[in-house]
């Protein structure tokens, strides 16, 4: 069968007429004034590497080369465009014999927002929100089934389809985050994914998580399309909260149309026989690795319906690049995270991210390097090790951090987390990573804590007081919970209240019970102290090494100080302020902040057991 799947891609290669009854052209538009000069449109048509391009003349635009690859359904244009050109429409003719076809190019004026009022990037002082649209809120049930897509199934009832969340929905809820003391909201993939129901954990499963990419250049409609994308990040940058959005590289869907009728043979990494990555980022940085694992490991496929591009391919990477930049010009989109990040090629994502710096100096980029040791994950991020390749990504989604953060609530964790913080020195700059308790492929925190309140109030307290950029995944607010059994299903339900058809409505204190209510106010108390709070935001750590599982920290500016207490003991614990006399830097005082009253600094703290204390010093 995987012989087979692999044979259909590559037998595909001069087919699909059908696609091509118009004229695409990537890029569908491009601005004057990007700081690369180079363009190159990849132009779609039946034929097209038959016919010869021809560009009317406009100031400052020159047609450098054209490249016909082995599918002459295609074409690549090489552009270049002079530092003062003006906007405009570019005008181009294909002939092909006595036959001519004319059509115009938009070159638009670059927004002049950039860096002040939208793509502004995200630091530690934000708290990010992450968001899977179609399980959030839907804000427009007209878009729940579009004619003519693949899928047309949406049920609430039915765990692997579409409910129907959309981004009006997302824009809908934008108060409820500004209450909760959100600053940044992710958003998983809403990229265009018009791919059939695909097997996976022997169910029929849509693509309703947007991973699966058809077109990188139109927003899903079911999720409203390109224009609800524009107003949702309107909305939201008007209520300054920012916007991350998911990107992916390494793959796409098997129904993309560059897959259904490919440029090049080898735009994707084929194998003699479907091959699977072998997921071991350890061939990066393994001296006694064999080349033959790690080939396996960045052309390995990731799953048999999502293509691996070949980012190696000078054209396949040139329009990822661009769509990139695209992307994040068009929509004014703040940061990026890099989904599956540790499965492509190196040089090329310090190419796209060099790419997107250029172009956006204050944009953000993270990304996904799930690995389970701290020199693993900082060594696809800005370091200081004497390794084999230097990534040039900013920050991580720091993965060993985020798990010893966790697990500081149970016996013997506190000493975890000390360990793996003590590791940062790895790191160029370890307060650019994105820490957080779960997310859309894990088991919600909630559910690994056995639903214990005090240990939930113990997660929540580090995530938003340790180092970093915290990250809280939708409706751990309100107690979301669920183990991924048998499936990654389970961790991704529906916000109630999101939905027309709901009984309650969680997005309001009276549809919350006393005990959500209890949790919600608990993140919003301490995620808006840490908005007006240096010391959490730009400060320096000074830790120091549990006992009786007692984890000790300070976090300090010259103006200010913030105590963390953690006791992960079943035990009451009497702790000695002593020891601690330079984190108190002289400080006698100090407000409690979870509980927002004055409190004297004692010779001796008594803890409760599983219990958390944060202490702004005065």
């Amino acid at each position: 069968m995987l012989k087979k799947l692999l044979f259909v891609f590559i037998s595909s290669f001069f087919v699909c007429s059908s696609l091509l009854a118009q004229l695409n052209i990537y890029p569908v538009n491009w601005w004057v004034g990007m700081k690369n000069p180079a363009l190159q449109l990849m132009i779609h048509q039946k034929g097209a590497g038959n016919a010869k391009i021809i560009l009317s003349p406009y100031s400052g635009v020159k047609l450098v080369k054209t490249y016909v690859p082995e599918n002459k359904n295609y074409i690549f244009v090489d552009l270049t465009i002079a530092t003062g050109t003006k906007a405009g429409n570019l005008h181009f003719t294909i002939q092909q014999g006595s036959s001519k076809t004319a059509f115009t190019y938009a070159l638009k004026q670059r927004n002049s927002g950039n860096g002040k009022t939208r793509v502004k990037g995200v630091n530690s002082s934000d708290f990010v929100y992450l968001i899977m649209p179609d399980r959030f809120s839907n804000g427009d049930t007209t878009n729940d089934k579009i004619a003519g897509l693949r899928d047309q199934m949406s049920d609430r009832n039915n765990p692997f389809l579409r409910h129907g969340g959309d981004l009006k929905g997302v824009q809908n809820q934008l108060d409820y985050l500004k209450d909760l003391g959100v600053t940044s909201i992710w958003l998983t993939p809403v990229v265009e994914n018009d791919m059939p129901l695909m097997d996976e954990w022997n169910n029929k499963v849509s693509g309703y998580h947007g991973y699966w990419f058809t077109d990188h250049y139109n927003i899903d409609p079911r999720f409203g399309g390109n224009k609800a994308y524009h107003e949702m990040i309107s909305a939201a940058h008007s209520k300054g909260l920012t916007v991350i959005q998911d990107a992916v590289y390494n793959h796409v869907g098997n129904h993309h149309w560059s897959i259904l009728d490919m440029p090049m043979k080898d735009w994707i990494n084929q194998w003699p026989v479907y091959t699977n990555s072998n997921y071991k980022e350890e061939v990066f940085y393994d001296p006694y690795v064999d080349s033959m694992d790690k080939e396996i490991m960045v052309r390995g496929w990731f799953v048999p319906h999502l293509p691996d591009l070949n980012l190696t391919n000078v054209f396949c990477a040139n329009y990822m690049v661009q769509q990139a930049v695209w992307t994040t010009e068009e929509f004014g989109i703040d940061g990026w995270r890099v989904d599956t990040y540790k499965y492509c090629d190196e040089k090329f994502m310090n190419r796209v991210n060099a790419a997107l710096e250029k172009e956006f100096p204050a944009i953000t980029i993270f990304g996904e390097a799930w690995c389970a040791n701290v020199p693993g994950s900082a060594y696809f991020t800005k370091n200081n090790m004497d390794v084999p390749f230097k990534h040039n990504l900013q920050g991580v989604t720091d993965f060993p951090f985020s798990f010893a953060i966790r697990d500081a609530g149970n016996s013997g964790g506190a000493n975890n987390l000390y360990g793996v913080a003590a590791q940062d020195f790895l790191y160029k700059n370890p307060m650019n990573n994105c820490i957080f308790l779960d997310n859309h492929d894990l088991d919600r925190f909630y559910s690994v804590l056995n639903e214990d309140f005090a240990k939930y109030k113990i997660a929540i307290g580090l995530l938003l007081t340790e180092r970093g950029i915290p990250q809280l995944y939708y409706g751990s607010e309100i107690l979301m919970k669920n183990l991924k059994n048998p499936n990654d299903a389970k961790v991704r339900e529906d916000f109630p209240g999101g939905f027309y058809s709901d009984s309650v409505n969680k997005f309001v204190v009276t549809g919350r019970n006393k005990k959500e209510n209890e949790a919600f106010d608990f993140v919003k108390t301490l995620a808006n102290f840490r908005k007006k709070s240096a010391a959490l935001i730009i400060g320096k750590t000074l830790q120091y090494q549990p006992k009786n599982d007692v984890y000790v920290f300070f976090r300090y500016t010259n103006n200010q100080r913030v105590m963390v207490m953690v006791n992960s003991s079943e035990k009451p614990s009497d702790v000695s302020t002593a020891r601690f006399s330079k984190g108190f830097a002289g400080k006698t005082r100090g407000i409690d902040v979870i509980r927002n009253k004055e409190v004297s600094i004692p010779e001796t703290f008594t803890l409760q057991p599983y219990s958390i204390e944060i202490l702004e010093l005065k």
